[in-house]
C-alpha cells in the first residue's frame, strides 16, 4: 500500500475544516487575497466601502514589520466620511467566535522567489494562520525549514499578519508563533489537560484548529512582547492553567493553585491570567504578590516586557496604599508590604477592603504558610487567591506546618518537571558527586562518613573543593561560555571559601551576596561587615560604588552582571537558588544539605534552555546528595521519572558515542576519504552521523573524568572529522543552489564550543572570498565565533577591520598568515603610539613594560610610574598608575595571538 501523498493530506485537511463551519475560498494569488479581504472586510463590518476608502485601509496595513503589524490588526481604523466618523474593526478580540472564517490552499506569492503554501487560513480575510504539510514519514523540521525559506523569500503584504505557523506530517503536528527569529525548538505539540500530546493531524484540526479555538488563540493566547518586539504564543498547559484559574475566579468563589514545575513560563501564564482578569469589570484589582522585592522588581519587568506599562511596581508601603487607593487594576508587590499595608493603614484602606480581589501569589509554597498570609487574607472580605509553585508543599516535606493544598485549595493544573523535559521546555541534570564514593577523578574529597561540623568546615576540606572547582570550571562552563553559583552552607562558611578563593593564582571572578541580620550572633566579624569587604572587592574588580546601604541596587548590579556572564562564580547562602532565571547559567556548585522543594529549584537554576551547546544543567555536589535527589524527583514527578530528569552516566555515553562512531567507520574510516563520498546523499549522512558525535561529545567533555582515550577515535582524527563537517557546511552555503542538505541543521554552534584559538580563526579567513554568495554569512559565522569565545572576544574589532581592508576575490589564501601578522604588528604599534601621547609617556620605557609583561606577565609598579614624562602628585599618583596599567593589560591581551 503507497504512503499518502501530501496532496491527498492536504485535501483531507481542507475537506475536515470545511465540514468544521469553514467557507472553502478560491484564492489563487496575491489580487485574489486582496479582493477576498475587502470582500470579507465589509461582510465583518456591515459595511460597504469606496475604492479610495478601501485603498487607505491597505496603505494602513502596510508599514512595519510583523509585531507592529500584529498590534495594528488588534486595532480599530478610522474613515471620516462627509457626515459621519466610521470605525473598522479587522478582528474581534472578545467574541472571538463572531469572526468569519476561510480556508484556501496553494495561494502563489512573489516575492525574490515565486511561492505556493499549501493552506491558508483566513479571519475576517487576513491571512492569520498558515499550515505547511509534507507527506506521512517525512520529517517534521522539513516543513519547518520550508516556512523559514517562504518567509524569507516571498512572505509580504497581508500574510506578514500571519499569527500561528502550524507544522505536520499527518502523525506528528506541531503549531508556534510567527517569531521573528525562528527557531524549531520553540514549536510546540498541543496536549490534552494530562499533558498528553494531540499530534496527529485529524485529531488536532478538531481540536486545535477549531474556528473558535484558532480565534481565541489570536485573540487572548498570542502574546506580543515588547521588549523583544516579538510574538510569543501560549503553550497548552499554560493554556489549561490561565482557563482554569478564569473558571474559579469567574464562575466561583473557590481558591486553587498551579503546579507548573520550575523553568516552564510561569511568570507569562500568570501574566496572561493577570491581563485578562484586569480587563472583567466586575473584578477591581488583581494584585500579584511576590516573595522578596528581588522578585517584585524582576516581575515587573516582564510583566511590562510582554505588554509595556502594564504595570507600576510598589516602590514601598506608602506607594503600595496609593495604588491600592487609586485606579491601578493591576499591583505588583511584596507579601511583606501587603502585610504591613493590611497592619499600619488598617483604616486607610476601609474603601479598598470589601471590594472583588484577585490575589495571586508567586513561588506560593515560600511565604504563604505564616502570619503574613493570614493578616492579609483575613482583612480583606471579597477575596479570591490563587497560587504558582514549580515545587509544591505536601504532607512528606511539610514539616509539621500545612500543605499547599491545606493553603490554596484543590490544585487545577499540573506540568511536571519530566513533562517539560520531554517537551524540551527545560533541561534535565547531570550530577556528579564529587568524593571517594563514586569519583573517578584524582581529588580526594571528603564526602560520606564525614557528619561533624569541624570536618566539613576545616581549611583543609574547603581548599581541596576550591582547588578542584578551579581546576574543572572551564570544563564545567564550556570555557566560561556559561556561568555558575556556588551553593554553601552558611554565612561563615561561605566566608571562608571567598578568602580561599582570594589567595588562589586564577582569574575567576567570583562575587558573592547574602542577607544578614542586625542582631545576628557572630564570633569575629559581623556578617555586614565582611559582606561590606565583599563588595569593595566587587566595586574595585567592576569599578562600581555599592556598599551594603546600597543593597537592593548592588542586588539589581549582579543579577545583571551574572546574566551577562561577567560573574564566573556567584558564592550563595540561600539567595539567587530560587526565582532567578538566568538562560547563561549551567552550573550549580553545592556544599550544602538541600532537600525535596529546596534541592529541585537549587537545581533548576541551572536547566533553562539556551542553545546547542546547553545540554544540561551541570550540578557538582561536594556532599552525598543522591538519596535526597532521587527523594526529590520522586515526589515532584514520580519514581520512575529519574532516567528523564538526570543524565545518564560517564560510562553510557561513551558506549553511546563509539556506537554512532562504528556508523562514521562503516560510510568513510578516514577523514581525507570524505572528499571521495560519490554524492551529496552520502555527505548527507556523514553529516547527520558527525552531528550525532558533535552531540554526545558535548555531553561527554563536562564530566569531570572525561578521557579521549575512553573513545575508539583519537583527538586529532576527530578534529579532522571535524574540519571536513565545516567544510560541507560552508560549501553549502550559495542560496541559489538547490541541494539535499539544505534541510539538515549542521548546528555549527556545537563546534564553535571548542577552544578557539589563532590558527582556527586564520583557517576560517583563508577560505573567505568576498565574491563569494556565501561570503556575508561566512564572515558572519567568524564573528559570532569569536563573540562566543571568552579569549577571542576583545578581538573582533581588529578581525571585521582586516577582514574589510585585507579579504578580496583574489588574494592568495597561504599569503592571509603574513598579511595578518603584518596588520596586527601595525595596528598594535598604532594604539601604543596613541596610548603613549595620550598620556605623556616615555616611549622606550613603554615599550619594556609591554614587553616584560608580554613574556613574563608581570607589570612592576615602579616601571609605570618611571614611564611619566611629569612628575606624578601624591593625590592621584596612584589611580594614574592603575589605570595606566588596565590599559596595557588589555592591549596585550587585545594584541596577543
Amino acid at each position: 500500500m503507497a504512503t499518502q501523498s501530501e496532496a491527498k493530506l492536504e485535501e483531507n485537511l481542507i475537506k475536515k475544516l470545511v465540514e468544521n463551519g469553514y467557507e472553502n475560498a478560491k484564492i489563487s494569488d496575491e489580487k485574489d487575497l486582496i479582493a477576498n479581504f475587502k470582500t470579507q472586510l465589509e461582510k465583518f463590518n456591515k459595511i460597504e466601502l469606496e475604492e479610495e476608502e478601501f485603498s487607505k485601509i491597505l496603505l494602513h496595513l502596510e508599514g512595519g514589520n510583523v509585531f507592529d503589524k500584529s498590534k495594528r490588526f488588534r486595532d480599530k481604523f478610522r474613515i471620516e466620511r462627509e457626515n459621519e466618523t466610521l470605525f473598522i474593526d479587522f478582528f474581534n478580540s472578545k467574541d472571538w467566535c463572531k469572526n468569519i472564517f476561510q480556508v484556501t490552499r496553494q495561494i502563489t506569492i512573489k516575492g525574490k522567489y515565486e511561492n505556493r503554501y499549501d493552506v491558508t487560513i483566513l479571519i475576517n480575510g487576513l491571512p492569520l494562520v498558515q499550515i505547511e504539510l509534507k507527506k506521512r514519514g517525512i520529517e517534521l523540521k522539513k516543513a519547518f525549514n520550508q516556512i523559514k525559506r517562504y518567509r524569507s523569500h516571498s512572505f509580504n503584504g497581508l500574510f506578514d499578519y500571519v499569527q500561528i505557523f502550524v507544522i505536520s506530517n499527518g502523525v506528528n503536528t506541531k503549531y508556534y508563533a510567527n517569531n521573528k527569529d525562528l527557531s524549531f525548538d520553540y514549536t510546540f505539540f498541543w496536549k490534552n489537560q494530562d499533558n498528553n500530546n494531540i499530534s496527529n493531524l485529524d485529531e488536532f484540526t478538531d481540536i486545535f484548529l477549531e474556528k473558535c479555538h484558532i480565534s481565541k488563540m489570536v485573540a487572548r493566547y498570542v502574546v506580543l512582547n515588547e521588549s523583544d518586539k516579538s510574538l510569543m504564543v501560549l503553550r497548552a498547559y499554560q493554556y489549561y492553567a490561565v482557563e482554569a484559574i478564569l473558571d474559579k475566579a469567574l464562575e466561583s468563589k473557590q481558591n486553587g493553585y498551579v503546579w507548573h514545575t520550575t523553568g516552564s513560563g510561569k511568570t507569562l501564564t500568570s501574566f496572561k491570567v493577570a491581563q485578562i482578569l484586569c480587563s472583567e469589570p466586575k473584578i477591581d484589582k488583581v494584585i500579584f504578590v511576590v516573595d522578596r522585592r528581588d522578585l517584585d522588581y524582576q516581575t515587573t519587568k516582564e510583566f511590562n516586557s510582554f505588554s509595556d506599562g502594564s504595570v507600576d511596581g510598589t516602590e514601598n508601603t506608602k506607594s503600595l496604599i496609593r495604588q491600592l487607593k487609586g485606579h491601578n487594576k493591576l499591583i505588583i508587590t511584596t507579601i511583606q508590604k501587603l502585610d504591613m499595608a493590611v497592619k499600619r493603614h488598617e483604616k486607610g484602606l476601609d474603601n479598598v477592603k470589601d471590594k472583588k480581589l484577585i490575589l495571586m501569589f508567586d513561588e506560593c509554597h515560600r511565604s504563604q504558610f505564616g502570619d503574613m498570609h493570614k493578616n492579609i487574607t483575613e482583612y480583606f472580605t471579597n477575596i479570591q487567591y490563587f497560587g504558582f509553585t514549580g515545587t509544591p508543599i505536601f504532607s512528606v516535606n511539610a514539616n509539621k506546618k500545612r500543605t499547599t493544598k491545606d493553603i490554596f485549595g484543590d490544585r487545577l493544573h499540573s506540568y511536571l518537571i519530566k513533562d517539560a523535559i520531554s517537551d524540551n521546555n527545560v533541561l534535565g541534570f547531570m550530577v556528579e558527586y564529587i568524593g571517594k564514593y563514586k569519583n573517578r577523578s584524582k581529588y580526594d574529597i571528603e564526602v560520606e562518613a564525614i557528619d561533624t561540623k569541624e570536618l566539613m568546615e576545616s581549611e583543609d576540606r574547603l581548599t581541596k573543593i576550591a582547588d578542584y572547582i578551579v581546576k574543572n570550571h572551564n570544563a564545567k562552563t564550556y570555557n566560561r561560555e556559561f556561568t555558575s553559583i556556588f551553593a554553601v552552607s552558611s554565612i561563615e562558611v561561605l566566608n571562608k571559601y571567598y578568602e580561599i578563593f582570594k589567595n588562589m593564582d586564577h582569574d575567576l571572578k567570583i562575587a558573592t551576596i547574602y542577607s544578614y541580620g542586625d542582631n545576628e550572633d557572630f564570633d569575629k566579624l559581623h556578617p555586614r561587615d565582611s559582606l561590606e569587604d565583599h563588595i569593595k572587592d566587587y566595586n574595585h574588580m567592576f569599578g562600581t560604588n555599592y556598599s551594603t546601604d546600597t543593597f537592593q541596587e548592588y542586588y539589581v548590579d549582579v543579577s545583571k552582571r551574572s546574566k551577562d556572564k561577567k560573574i564566573d562564580i556567584l558564592l550563595v547562602v540561600n539567595m539567587f537558588l530560587t526565582g532567578f532565571d538566568n538562560k547563561a547559567l549551567n552550573t550549580l556548585y553545592v556544599d550544602k544539605n538541600l532537600k525535596y522543594h529546596g534541592l529541585l529549584q537549587a537545581f533548576s537554576r541551572t536547566n533553562r534552555l539556551l542553545n546547542e551547546r546547553k545540554k544540561q544543567g551541570n550540578i557538582i555536589s561536594f556532599r552525598n546528595l543522591k538519596n535526597e535527589t532521587d527523594e526529590a524527583i520522586a515526589l515532584y514527578s514520580d519514581e520512575n521519572a529519574s532516567e528523564i530528569v538526570l543524565m545518564k552516566p560517564y560510562l553510557s555515553y561513551v558506549d553511546d558515542f563509539n556506537g554512532v562512531l562504528k556508523q562514521l567507520f562503516d560510510l568513510v574510516f578516514d577523514p581525507q576519504n570524505v572528499d571521495y563520498l560519490p554524492s551529496e546523499k552520502e555527505k548527507k549522512i556523514f553529516v547527520e552521523i558527525f552531528r550525532e558525535l558533535l552531540r554526545i561529545m558535548n555531553r561527554l567533555t563536562v564530566f569531570t573524568e572525561f578521557n579521549f582515550k575512553d573513545l575508539n577515535i583519537s583527538e586529532q582524527e576527530f578534529a579532522d572529522f571535524k574540519s571536513k563537517y565545516l567544510d560541507i557546511y560552508i560549501g553549502n552555503q550559495d542560496p541559489d543552489k538547490v541541494s539535499v542538505l539544505d534541510d539538515i541543521d549542521f548546528e555549527i554552534e556545537l563546534i564553535r564550543r571548542d577552544n578557539i584559538n589563532v590558527s582556527y580563526i586564520l583557517t576560517l579567513l583563508k577560505s573567505l572570498n568576498v565574491d563569494a554568495p556565501s561570503f556575508e554569512k561566512d564572515k558572519e559565522f567568524i564573528i559570532q565565533t569569536m563573540e562566543n569565545s571568552p579569549e577571542l572576544k576583545s578581538k573582533v574589532g581588529l578581525i571585521e577591520e582586516f577582514i574589510e581592508k585585507n579579504i578580496t576575490g583574489k588574494q592568495n589564501s597561504e599569503d592571509i598568515e603574513d598579511d595578518f601578522d603584518v596588520y596586527l604588528e601595525k595596528e598594535k604599534n598604532k594604539v601604543i603610539n596613541h596610548l603613549v601621547e595620550e598620556e605623556n609617556l616615555k616611549k622606550d620605557i613603554i615599550n619594556e613594560i609591554i614587553n616584560d609583561y608580554e613574556f613574563a606577565g608581570k607589570i612592576k609598579n615602579d616601571n609605570l610610574q618611571m614611564s611619566f614624562k611629569e612628575e606624578l602628585g601624591l593625590i592621584n599618583r596612584q589611580t594614574k598608575i592603575n589605570s595606566l596599567k588596565n590599559k596595557i593589560i588589555e592591549l596585550v591581551e587585545k594584541f596577543s595571538w
